[in-house]
């Protein structure tokens, strides 16, 4: 008698769910999913050689070039964000919910801050007349509770 086929589906990953939800037709490599698991495991908005040191435990023979590449895809499908601190290097987080990214310039920490009400840019900025919002892209600058109390 053949075995049963009745295991139990794989659970879809967090990237085949983004996918799904987006209607996104990136093709996913196994590089693509290691750059997006260390990034969805990840709060500390890593920069690429941060993701590159984190998947190469999983992939050791991954290039900072494949990392970069993974980067720029996974952002163009929307499926990440870039975010850029001023002058620094260029962080990866995500995160897609509406947020704003709290740095630390004391520690150089970067942590996800929540609107604690529905929050639309239009009604909170004066932006001019006419203008439709579809992303902001905003950093708050200061310094975090740990670095506060030294």
């Amino acid at each position: 008698m053949p075995p049963s086929s009745s295991r139990t589906p794989a659970k879809p990953s967090g990237l085949d769910c983004r996918l799904a939800v987006l209607g996104s037709d990136v093709r996913l490599t196994p590089h693509r999913r290691e750059v997006f698991d260390v990034l969805a495991g990840s709060t500390d908005h890593p920069t690429a050689y941060e993701i590159l040191d984190r998947v190469k435990s999983r992939s050791p023979h991954i290039s900072l070039a494949t990392v970069y590449n993974c980067l720029d895809h996974l952002t163009s499908a929307g499926l990440i964000k870039l975010v850029h601190l001023e002058r620094g290097q260029s962080r990866y987080c995500a995160n897609l919910h509406e947020h704003v990214h709290f740095h630390c310039e004391t520690c150089g920490k970067v942590i996800d801050a929540h609107p604690n009400a529905d929050f639309d840019p239009a009604k909170f900025w004066n932006l001019p007349k006419g203008t439709r919002v579809t992303r902001t892209d905003l950093a708050i600058h200061g310094t975090c509770d740990a670095c506060a109390a030294k």
